[in-house]
C-alpha cells in the first residue's frame, strides 16, 4: 500500500486540514481579542506558537490512533510510532522553553535603531543604559507630517503632535515617548516596527495635517507595532478654531483603542491653550524656533512675547518664554536675562498654579541664580508631583540632585529620564559623567559612547569622553577625543592630556590660547586645568571667577573627579558652603 494511501486511510489529511482551519481561527480571536485586555505582548504570540507545535503531535497521534465505537484504540502495527510522538512532544517543550527564557529575561530596548548599545560592564552603568521593557501600554507620538500646499505649516503639525504627547502623558498607565526621540525619526523612511523597537514602545500614533486658510484635515492613525496593524484610524475636517477639540478627540480615540480606563482624575487637560488662536499659533512658532539653532532664541523670545501681548494670561508662554531666556542667559552670562527669566515664570504660576512647566522654569532660573537649594528642590519636586511624566522636569531635577551631590538619586532620576527620552545624549553623558567621578571608568565609557553615537558632534560628550580617557591613564586617547572637542572643551583637555604626557610647554601654551580667547565662557575649565596641574592657587582663583560669572559647570563641583587635587584644601570647603552646597 502506498504511503499516500495509508495516510488517507489513517485520516492523516483530514485531521491536519482540521486542525489548520480551527487553529487558524483560535490565532485571530487571540489576535483581536488579547490586546484588549492589556495582556502582555507576547500572548498572542505564545498562542501561534503553541497551535504550530501541536499540529505535528495531531498529525502523530492520527497516524497511531484509530477512532472506534469503543474508542481510541492503538493498532498493534504502529505501536513503533509512538516514539514519534515522544519526540514531538520533547522537541514541543524545549521549543516552549526557548520562548519563555527569550521572553523573560529583562528587555533592552536599543536606543537606535542602527546603533544598539553595548551591554553595560556593571551595575551602575545599567542605570541609565536599560529603559523600561515594551509594554502594551506604551506609545510613540510621531510628528505629523505637513501636507500643506505651501509646505509651510510644519510648525502647526509638529506642534499638534506635541500638544497629543502632552496628553496622552498625562495618563500614568501609559507609557509615552518624550518629543525628542519621537521626532529624530522627522523625515527619514523608517518602518514602524524600527521605530518601534528603537523606541521600545508598543503602539506608534502618526498623521499629517492640511492646512488652507482657516480650514484643517488632520488625518491620524494609531498602529500596532507587532503586526503594523492599524488599530485605529480617522480624518478630520474642522475649522481652525476646533483644533483643541480635535486634540481632545484624538486624544480620545487613542485611549479608547488602547482600552485604558479613564478614572475621573485623570480628564485630559492641553495646558498650553489660549482663548486667543492666534496666540496659540505664535506659542507654536516660539516652540518650532526653540527647537531650532541657536541662532533661533531671538526669535522664539519675540514669538513668545507676541503670544503673551494677544493673551496676557497665557501662563504655557510665560513658562516657555523663561526657559527660552534661561538658555540665552546661559550663552551669554547676562544676569538680567536670568532674573527676568525668574520673573516670567513667576508670573506663570501666578496664573496657572498648577502648570507643572512653570515650576520646571522657575527651579532652573533659582538654581542659575544661586538661590536657595531648598527652594529649588520646592519647585521641582512640585513640578514632578503635578506631572511626573514630564521629561524636562525629570531631566532638570536630575542635573540639581548632581549639583547638591546626590549622586544615586540623580542616577535613578537619569534613568527614567532615558526610558522617557531614550534617544535624548545628554541623559547617557551625564551618566558617563557621575560614573566618571565615582571611578566607575569603564561604566562610564558605555554611556558616553552611546551619547556620542547619538550625537556624534557634541563637544561635551568628546570632552567627557577624553576626561573618561585622561582619568585612566591613557593619555594619547585622550587627546585624540580632545582634538575634536572644539577650542574651548578641546583646549582645556589639550592643556591637561599635554601635561599629564610631560609635554609642559604644549600644556602652557593650550592653556594661554584657552584663557586668551574664552576667559568668561570657559572660566570653570581654567580652573580645571590648574587643578589638574597641580597650581591649587591658581584653580581657586578660576573658581572664584566662574563662580562670579555664573558659569554653568560650577554646579558639578561636588562631582568633579578633574578637581580631586584641591578638594581637600579648606578654600573648598568655604566654596561648597558660598554656594549653600553641604560639605
Amino acid at each position: 500500500m502506498s504511503l499516500i494511501s495509508e495516510l488517507k486511510r489513517r485520516k492523516v489529511f483530514k485531521v491536519g486540514a482540521a486542525y489548520l482551519v480551527v487553529g487558524w481561527l483560535v490565532i485571530e480571536v487571540a489576535s483581536t481579542v488579547m490586546p484588549q485586555f492589556d495582556v502582555p505582548e507576547w500572548a498572542p504570540r505564545l498562542v501561534t506558537l503553541l497551535i504550530a507545535l501541536g499540529l505535528p503531535i495531531a498529525l502523530v497521534m492520527a497516524w497511531v490512533f484509530d477512532v472506534t465505537p469503543e474508542g481510541l484504540k492503538v493498532d498493534a502495527s504502529r505501536v513503533g510510532s509512538k516514539r514519534l510522538f515522544g519526540v514531538a512532544a520533547l522537541l514541543a517543550a524545549l521549543a516552549l522553553g526557548w520562548f519563555f527564557h527569550d521572553h523573560f529575561e529583562p528587555a533592552t530596548p536599543a536606543p537606535s535603531a542602527d546603533n544598539p548599545p553595548p551591554a553595560a560592564s556593571a551595575d551602575s552603568a545599567s542605570v541609565a543604559a536599560k529603559p523600561e521593557a515594551t509594554t502594551q501600554t506604551s506609545i510613540a507620538v510621531l510628528p505629523f507630517v505637513d501636507m500643506s500646499q505651501a509646505k509651510d505649516q510644519e510648525y502647526f503639525s509638529d506642534g499638534l503632535s506635541e500638544e497629543l504627547l502632552n496628553l496622552l502623558a498625562q495618563l500614568p498607565q501609559l507609557r509615552v515617548i518624550a518629543r525628542t526621540s519621537s521626532f529624530s525619526f522627522k523625515g527619514k523612511e523608517v518602518d514602524v516596527a524600527t521605530i518601534a523597537k528603537a523606541l521600545g514602545v508598543a503602539h506608534v500614533l502618526e498623521g499629517s495635517v492640511r492646512k488652507s486658510g482657516k480650514t484643517l484635515r488632520i488625518t491620524a492613525q494609531l498602529i500596532r507595532a507587532s503586526d503594523s496593524s492599524h488599530l485605529w484610524s480617522q480624518t478630520y475636517d474642522r475649522e481652525l478654531t476646533d483644533i483643541f477639540k480635535v486634540q481632545d478627540e484624538i486624544a480620545g480615540a487613542v485611549v479608547d483603542a488602547l482600552k485604558l480606563q479613564l478614572l475621573p482624575s485623570q480628564a485630559l487637560t492641553n495646558p498650553n491653550r489660549s482663548s486667543n488662536t492666534e496666540a496659540y499659533n505664535q506659542f507654536l512658532l516660539g516652540r518650532q524656533y526653540l527647537f531650532g539653532p541657536s541662532e533661533g532664541y531671538a526669535k522664539s523670545i519675540a514669538a513668545y512675547k507676541r503670544a503673551i501681548a494677544l493673551d496676557p494670561d497665557y501662563a504655557a508662554a510665560f513658562a516657555a518664554l523663561s526657559r527660552i531666556e534661561e538658555l540665552q542667559a546661559d550663552r551669554t552670562g547676562d544676569d538680567d536675562t536670568r532674573r527676568q527669566a525668574l520673573a516670567d515664570a513667576e508670573t506663570a504660576i501666578a496664573l496657572a498654579p498648577r502648570l507643572a512647566q512653570a515650576y520646571v522654569a522657575r527651579g532652573l532660573s533659582r538654581l542659575s541664580l544661586r538661590m536657595d537649594k531648598a527652594l529649588v528642590r520646592a519647585d521641582l519636586e512640585k513640578a514632578l508631583a503635578l506631572d511626573p511624566h514630564l521629561g524636562s522636569a525629570v531631566a532638570v531635577y536630575a542635573r540639581f540632585l548632581i549639583a547638591v551631590g546626590q549622586i544615586p538619586e540623580a542616577l535613578v532620576e537619569l534613568r527614567k529620564a532615558v526610558d522617557l527620552d531614550p534617544l535624548v545624549p545628554s541623559s547617557w553623558a551625564l551618566t558617563g559623567r557621575l560614573l566618571n567621578f565615582q571611578g566607575d571608568y569603564a561604566a562610564a565609557r558605555v554611556n558616553l559612547e552611546q551619547a556620542l553615537k547619538l550625537a556624534p558632534e557634541s563637544e561635551y560628550v568628546r570632552f567627557h569622553l577624553g576626561s573618561n580617557s585622561l582619568l585612566r591613564g591613557d593619555y594619547a586617547q585622550a587627546l585624540e577625543h580632545f582634538a575634536k572637542a572644539g577650542p574651548d572643551y578641546g583646549g582645556a583637555g589639550e592643556a591637561m592630556a599635554e601635561h599629564s604626557l610631560g609635554h609642559e610647554e604644549r600644556s602652557r601654551k593650550a592653556l594661554d590660547g584657552l584663557i586668551a580667547t574664552s576667559a568668561k565662557a570657559a572660566a570653570y575649565q581654567v580652573a580645571e586645568v590648574h587643578a589638574w596641574r597641580g597650581e591649587t592657587d591658581a584653580a581657586f582663583e578660576w573658581l572664584d571667577r566662574a563662580y562670579a560669572q555664573n558659569d554653568g559647570g560650577i554646579n558639578f563641583i561636588k562631582v568633579d573627579p578633574l578637581l580631586a587635587s584641591i578638594k581637600g584644601d579648606p578654600r573648598f570647603a568655604a566654596m561648597l558652603k558660598r554656594m549653600g552646597l553641604p560639605q
